[in-house]
């Protein structure tokens, strides 16, 4: 598979992008204005989209890889599959 050049891809995920940066920004607002903030930024949940919003400005070159990682459970070996509907 070739990648976009990354001019093309600017242009073409750059609006999309910013919608959703924007929409987490205003997450991170209504949970710290909230009350109890200071819980709500202890909550496990939180403390992932704190890591998250890390993982994105690093320049690590899998960082969808990383984000899937964190919000994903760890590999469990025992894992039983669920027999098929009948």
């Amino acid at each position: 598979m070739t990648p976009l050049p990354a001019a093309t891809a600017l242009d073409q995920f750059f609006l999309d992008a910013r919608s959703k940066l924007l929409e987490a920004a205003a997450i991170f607002d209504r949970v710290a204005r909230g009350d109890g903030s200071e819980t709500a930024t202890a909550d496990p949940r939180f403390v992932k989209l704190r890591k998250a919003a890390e993982v994105l400005l690093s320049d690590a070159p899998n960082r969808a890889e990383l984000l899937q990682q964190l919000f994903s459970l760890p590999y469990d070996a025992g894992w039983k599959r669920p027999a098929p509907r009948v």
